[in-house]
């Protein structure tokens, strides 16, 4: 199980590496860690291009992917275990549709990135209450699948405003930048962006880590939780919350990251097991390594840079398929 720790660090650090050293111009690592030394003593840097490529344009660039693929990845865990069901995402109470519904209007409306941003945060934190509210009404059955089910219904639905603002949108100007931005993308992550990013994923984190003990609970069948002295509904939509702050802050900085959030948390829970005490950690070391490794063939597989989405698909449905064959073997 602790070595399972170890791993997640080395793919992190590895995806620090590989971040800073591949690019349109190659750094040598060994540059890299002349400037890093320098910096620690108070010195000049030894080479004033590769401080700027490293400090301005590919640090900025880590600490968002660090922080997306972290906070995707503890955000799919939470759901996982909350909904009690391995094929959910942090997108399954429609936060990811309902960011990128306010990020497609922000852009039909001629927004600048910033409002941009907000408006994809406030959208994905609108749609999930949208969902707690609309599931709230339903008094009878299981809170669980009846948010579950909410949540398929409300992000249809938000699927079908994506759809008819893009209709509605210019087709040479506004309708590629929606495009592109639903696809995922770091392209537009600078300094000034971060602190929108990582505050919201840090506060969400720490709630989410602080409740890691009563999340073991609430992972057990409804009555079992409430028998053990759990309060269910009020937990519940504290988790809920915490995972939908984070997950929001990640659309609305990223754009659309598909499959993380569903594939690293099954990797995490395979290193260190089921209890939220290792795996919240884990996954977001994993998630952050993992989406700092795809970041980086984007960024060098083509002349162009390739949309996040594009490439975590790729990966993550391979993995999906092997997770679908395994859990059909349950329904025989």
């Amino acid at each position: 199980m602790r070595g399972g720790g170890v791993w997640s660090v080395a793919v992190l650090l590895a995806g620090v590496l590989v971040a800073l050293a591949l690019g349109r111009t190659d750094i040598p690592l060994s540059d890299i860690w002349h400037l890093l030394t320098s910096l620690l003593q108070g010195a000049p840097a030894p080479n004033e291009q590769v401080q700027t490529v490293v400090l301005q344009i590919r640090g900025p660039r880590i600490v968002a992917a660090i922080a997306v693929g972290g906070a995707l990845a503890v955000a799919g865990a939470v759901f996982q275990g909350l909904f009690r069901n391995p094929l959910v995402s942090p997108d399954i109470l429609g936060a990811s549709a309902g960011a990128a519904l306010g990020a497609v209007l922000g852009i039909f409306l001629s927004f600048g990135v910033f409002g941009i941003q907000a408006a994809a945060f406030v959208g994905g934190l609108l749609a999930v209450a949208l969902v707690y509210g609309v599931g709230s009404t339903v008094r009878h059955g299981d809170p669980v699948l009846v948010l579950l089910l909410a949540g398929i219904v409300i992000g249809a639905l938000l699927g079908a405003g994506i759809g008819l603002v893009k209709v509605l949108a210019d087709p040479y100007n506004q309708l590629p930048a929606m495009t592109f931005w639903l696809l995922g993308s770091l392209a537009a992550a600078h300094a000034d962006d971060l602190l929108p990013l990582i505050g919201p994923v840090a506060l969400g984190t720490v709630v989410l880590l602080l409740l890691r003990w009563r999340m073991d609970v609430m992972s057990l069948p409804e009555e079992e939780a409430r028998s053990l002295g759990a309060r269910t509904t009020g937990l519940r939509l504290l988790i809920v919350a915490a995972a939908t702050l984070v997950t929001a802050a990640s659309v609305a900085a990223a754009g659309i990251v598909g499959w993380v959030g569903l594939v690293v948390p099954h990797l995490a829970r395979f290193l260190v097991g089921p209890s939220f005490a290792r795996l919240l950690p884990t996954s977001a070391a994993l998630g952050g390594g993992f989406l700092l490794l795809i970041d980086s063939l984007a960024r060098t597989l083509a002349p162009v840079e390739i949309p996040l989405g594009i490439l975590t698909a790729l990966i993550g449905s391979p993995f999906f398929i092997v997770l679908l064959r395994r859990a059909s073997r349950g329904w025989t």
